[in-house]
C-alpha cells in the first residue's frame, strides 16, 4: 500500500494512537501533518523519529476548540496543497456520572471530538474533493455503541461523530472520497492503562488483553489505501470481541 504523495493530518498525534497512526502512514509513504495543542514537544520528537526513519512530517500546534486557530492553521497547511487524508483522531475525557457532571466537563468533551472534527474536516474538504480523491476518518469508541456509565458525554460526542460519518460519505462519495469511523475498545497506551486494570481487561475483553496502537493503525492504513476505495459509511469496530 502507497500514499507517496498525499499529505494526511492527524490531530491528537501527541497521544499513542494518534502517533502510532502518524508512524504507520507516514511508513506508507504519506507526508504526515501532526497536530497537537498542550503537549508541543510531543509531536517535535514524533517528527524528529519519522525524519530519521526515512518518513515526512510536519508539526502543526494549534487549539481545536478555537474557530481561528483552526482556520488560521488549515490555510497554513493548505499551502503546501490538498490534504487528502484526515484523520479526526483528537479527544478528551472529563469523566462524571451525568447528575453530578459540570456544564464545562460537557462542553470540552463535545467541543475538542464533535466540533473540532467540523473544525479541521470542513475547510479540508474542498482541496480534497477537487483532486477526486479522499479519506476522511474518524476515530469513535466503543462507548458510543455500547454506552459506558460516567461517559454520557463522551459516548454523546463519538456516537454524534459516527452519524457524521454516515452522512458526510453520502455527500463526497462521488468525488473518489470515504468517510469511516473505527470505533477501538481497550487500546494500550498510558491512559486507558491508567483506567483499566488486567484483572478488568481480563473480564471485559473476551480476547483477554487490550489491543495495541499499531493495530488501530493498520486497520487506518488500510481505510486510508486505495484498496478501501469502496468502503464508505462505515463504523468499523477493532475491541477483541467486546461487542
Amino acid at each position: 500500500m502507497t500514499l507517496e504523495g498525499k499529505r494526511a493530518l492527524i490531530t491528537g498525534a501527541s497521544g499513542a494512537l494518534g502517533a502510532a497512526m502518524a508512524e504507520r502512514l507516514a511508513r506508507d509513504g504519506a507526508t504526515v501533518l501532526l497536530h497537537a495543542n498542550s503537549r508541543p514537544e510531543a509531536v517535535e520528537q514524533l517528527a524528529a523519529a519519522i525524519a530519521a526513519a526515512g518518513g515526512k512530517a510536519e508539526c502543526h500546534v494549534f487549539d481545536l476548540r478555537s474557530d481561528e486557530a483552526c482556520r488560521v492553521a488549515c490555510e497554513r497547511m493548505l499551502e503546501g496543497g490538498p490534504v487528502q487524508i484526515v484523520v479526526n483522531n483528537a479527544g478528551v475525557h472529563d469523566d462524571a456520572v451525568l447528575p453530578g457532571m459540570r456544564a464545562d466537563q460537557w462542553h470540552k468533551v463535545i467541543d475538542v471530538s464533535l466540533n473540532g472534527f467540523f473544525r479541521v474536516t470542513q475547510p479540508l474538504l474542498l482541496p480534497m474533493m477537487r483532486t477526486r480523491w479522499g479519506r476522511v476518518l474518524n476515530i469513535s469508541s466503543v462507548s458510543a455503541l455500547t454506552g459506558n456509565r460516567g461517559q454520557v458525554n463522551y459516548a454523546a460526542a463519538k456516537g454524534a461523530l459516527n452519524s457524521a460519518t454516515k452522512a458526510l460519505s453520502l455527500e463526497v462519495a462521488s468525488r473518489g472520497v470515504t468517510v469511516n469511523a473505527i470505533a477501538p475498545g481497550i487500546i494500550a497506551s498510558p491512559m486507558a492503562d491508567a483506567a483499566f486494570d488486567p484483572a478488568m481487561v481480563n473480564q471485559m475483553v473476551p480476547m483477554k488483553r487490550a489491543g495495541t496502537p499499531q493495530e488501530v493503525a493498520a486497520l487506518a492504513s488500510f481505510l486510508a489505501s486505495d484498496e478501501a476505495a469502496y468502503i464508505t459509511g462505515q463504523v468499523i469496530s477493532i475491541n477483541g470481541g467486546m461487542i
